[in-house]
């Protein structure tokens, strides 16, 4: 790989203007975190906040910056890491953020921080805008039917459960280190979004597929936090054992962004995560989730008798009992098709079993001889031979995606004609117009199975 490394650098015309990004380079020169002279920083010509841009073309493979894993920011590189390593057991919480969590709130708010140069680039937090700080009626107002309402409500419950019954109890024990009036739930959740936008995980390494390994916790990473995100990226973070490099995955030309990835991510998780979300059609790894539970009205629209009642019942007891399907979970469909075919197919072909194929499926305690292979299901219900399906499974995902479309408080018609009006578009406030890319982008892809599963004449 090639590089080019200097003291890491800002646009020239805004050193006078940009005190913290100046600060928080000369701090990255000083821990040894190397930037190519390739690139520089700017919140000019970028899609948001900072970013870094190409000074000139870079090829392939090119490092354009490598931190040292010393300069890692997590609970074991904090000043309190002998303390959260004592309270290792204490500190246990579903999100297996709260180590990290308490360092970062005493770093953040101690003048001396080794790390303030590097926290000084957000200096209140205003710039994070999740749904998680809009209000309630706005969220319901915006987002009502993209599944984010219900994510944001139970994160605000989580982190304010694991804050009082947790974080609190540890600090009030430790008040040379932490001051509960400080250090408060509205910082907290502040912390909170900050690592759920900024931080990173490293790969679980898969050396033995048969022992599930438990998720690396999250930590922050000075410099790979300013790059901003896309889809169709040109960069990748590579993890050493000494470092931690971003690398770039494709040409890069004089002047363009240089974006990461943070994953195949649909915009619903953009902006619940990340509070932002690609303009549409640009992001191919768009999604929508289907209700299973709206699979289930759909068939039970088409029942009639009392006998075909219960043994629709039967068979949706018995997927549930298979954990096929769940009162709370979903359908995923992306660009392509169905992302979880194999639930789908299974359930599709449950639910349209005559009632002799039931039994002997029961019989068989859900075993089939001839059984559908993950490349077959996938095929079936890619979007490019959906129309060949069955009429009754065409009903089933027809209707179910008509009850999803139902959800949102807006149709797709009102949403298209907004998306389309430039001038109506440049008028829409930065939060509708985030939320109308990850409604309209949802609302097309069940559009797109309506149109593939509509009854035949």
């Amino acid at each position: 790989m090639a590089t080019d490394t200097k003291r890491p650098k800002i646009d020239d015309e805004e050193n006078c203007v940009l005190d913290p990004l100046k600060n928080f380079l000369l701090w990255c020169d000083s821990v040894k975190l190397t930037l190519s002279d390739k690139v520089y920083l700017s919140k000019k010509g970028t899609v948001a906040e900072y970013g870094m841009l190409a000074k000139e073309d870079i090829e392939e493979g090119h490092i354009l910056f490598s931190i040292p894993r010393e300069t890692l920011l997590h609970h074991g590189t904090t000043k309190v890491k002998k303390v959260l390593e004592e309270g290792k057991k204490t500190l246990e919480s579903a999100s297996g953020w709260v180590p990290l969590l308490l360092g970062l709130l005493n770093e953040y708010t101690c003048s001396q921080s080794h790390w303030k140069p590097y926290l000084s680039l957000w200096p209140d937090f205003r710039t994070l805008d999740q749904p998680m700080f809009w209000s309630e009626k706005e969220r319901d107002k915006l987002l009502k039917g993209t599944g984010i309402p219900e994510a944001v409500n139970t994160d605000l419950k989580k982190l304010q459960d694991e804050y009082n019954d947790i974080v609190l109890p540890f600090m009030k024990s430790h008040p040379d280190l932490w001051d509960p009036e400080k250090h408060n739930l509205e910082l907290y959740k502040s912390l909170v979004a900050f690592v759920m936008a900024y931080s990173f995980q490293e790969p679980v390494e898969d050396e033995d597929e048969e022992e599930e390994k438990q998720p690396n916790p999250p930590m922050m990473v000075p410099m790979a936090d300013m790059l901003n995100h896309v889809s169709k990226h040109n960069a990748n973070l590579e993890y050493t054992p000494e470092c931690l490099k971003m690398v770039s995955v494709r040409h890069i030309e004089k002047g363009e962004e240089v974006f990461n990835t943070y994953g195949q991510m649909a915009n619903w998780q953009l902006l619940h995560m990340y509070g932002f979300a690609e303009p549409f059609p640009t992001n191919s790894n768009d999604t929508v989730d289907i209700q299973m539970s709206s699979v289930y009205k759909a068939a039970v629209q088409v029942t009639q008798s009392e006998a075909d009642k219960r043994l629709l019942v039967d068979k949706w007891n018995m997927l549930c009992e298979m954990e096929i399907v769940g009162e709370k979970g979903v359908f995923i469909f992306g660009e392509l098709g169905s992302l979880t075919y194999n639930e789908l197919y299974t359930t599709l072909k449950v639910l349209c079993m005559t009632v002799q194929d039931f039994e002997e499926f029961c019989e068989n305690e859900g075993w089939e001889e001839d059984e559908e292979d993950d490349d077959g299901m996938e095929r079936a219900l890619s979007f490019s031979v959906l129309t060949g399906l069955s009429a009754e499974w065409k009903c089933l995902l027809h209707t179910a995606a008509a009850l999803t479309l139902d959800s949102y408080s807006e149709d797709v018609e009102t949403d298209r004609r907004r998306l389309e009006d430039q001038g109506a578009l440049a008028e829409l406030g930065s939060r509708e117009k985030r939320a109308l890319h990850v409604r309209y982008g949802q609302k097309s892809i069940l559009q797109r199975l309506q149109q593939l599963t509509k009854p035949t004449a």
